[in-house]
């Protein structure tokens, strides 16, 4: 393989949206287990399975939206869209690397397996057709994470029996990726509404006032469902505290903040890459994990 092929390859993988799947190593932090050697290498497997998985899935959605994304001012520079990279091609090592990753998950253990298959499915589904149908598209994404968020947990079962994963939790998850998710087709809404280009399809059914209802709301319903999770008695039960409430100002913080840059600057558009640039999510971030590990920490 030429160097420029290769090129074109590891850019259709997105390996700038793989921060996503960091969700796979939220298992280590909630079964306080993030000391063991070997649930650490497990963690690290899992990551890396979900990383091959989402990239065969992106090399899969770009063969089947080149025809539209070659009329997209921004989307036509994507390697097959551009040609860099032949379909044919781009087929091919989605279809290895499927299988590659799909046969890893399996011998990591069945709960594990089933998880990354049904990963697989959903994202299978939505590039064929769900990412067509209003407010099914941003549900199918959100399902998605909480897909990664069981899958934190089952692989690590086999080394360290059964990890307790809260529902609150998992609505945690699923509100956070529908804020995101909304968040995204309101920016893509305004930046196709100021332009002549063709829209995502589902965007013809959204409108700019829904959107931000959406956004606002999903906002509000995933603050809520965090506190409740802290003050569920499953989670004091577990952590032996109910000091987790104090990590929610950087909860507010990060959310409050990405609001604002939706609304503000329109950079919904992308929040992998705001993830990675901006100072404010990034430290608040950073001081929900640091004062998490060391609520768990103290009440062990």
């Amino acid at each position: 393989m030429s160097a420029g092929l290769a090129a074109a390859l590891l850019t259709s993988l997105r390996p700038r949206q793989w921060t996503k799947n960091l969700l796979l190593f939220a298992g280590l932090v909630f079964s306080q287990s993030a000391a063991e050697p070997s649930s650490v290498v497990r963690a690290c497997l899992g990551f890396l399975v979900f990383c091959l998985l989402s990239g065969a899935v992106y090399l899969f959605n770009d063969c089947v939206d080149a025809p539209q994304d070659r009329r997209h001012p921004l989307k036509r520079h994507r390697p097959i869209a551009a040609g860099r990279l032949p379909v044919a091609t781009a087929r091919r090592w989605a279809f290895g690397l499927g299988i590659f990753a799909l046969a890893v998950s399996w011998l990591l253990g069945r709960g594990f397996g089933a998880t990354a298959t049904a990963f697989a499915a959903l994202n299978l589904a939505y590039s064929l057709g769900l990412k067509r149908i209003v407010i099914v598209d941003v549900v199918g994404i959100a399902v998605g994470f909480v897909l990664r968020a069981v899958a934190s947990v089952e692989v690590l079962r086999p080394v360290h029996g059964t990890v307790p994963l809260s529902p609150w939790l998992i609505l945690c998850t699923f509100l956070l990726a529908l804020f995101l998710g909304f968040a995204k087709r309101r920016a893509e809404y305004v930046q196709e509404a100021s332009s002549n280009h063709a829209a995502r399809p589902s965007l013809r059914r959204y409108g700019r006032r829904m959107l931000d209802v959406l956004v606002v709301a999903t906002f509000v319903a995933t603050l809520a469902a965090y506190v409740l999770y802290t003050l569920a008695t499953g989670t004091v039960v577990q952590f032996g505290t109910y000091k987790l409430l104090f990590t929610t100002p950087f909860v507010a913080v990060g959310l409050g903040r990405y609001l604002v840059l939706v609304f503000k600057d329109d950079r919904g558009g992308r929040p992998h890459e705001i993830l990675l640039t901006d100072p404010a999510i990034q430290v608040a971030v950073l001081g929900w994990i640091t004062t998490v590990c060391l609520i768990i920490g103290l009440h062990r």
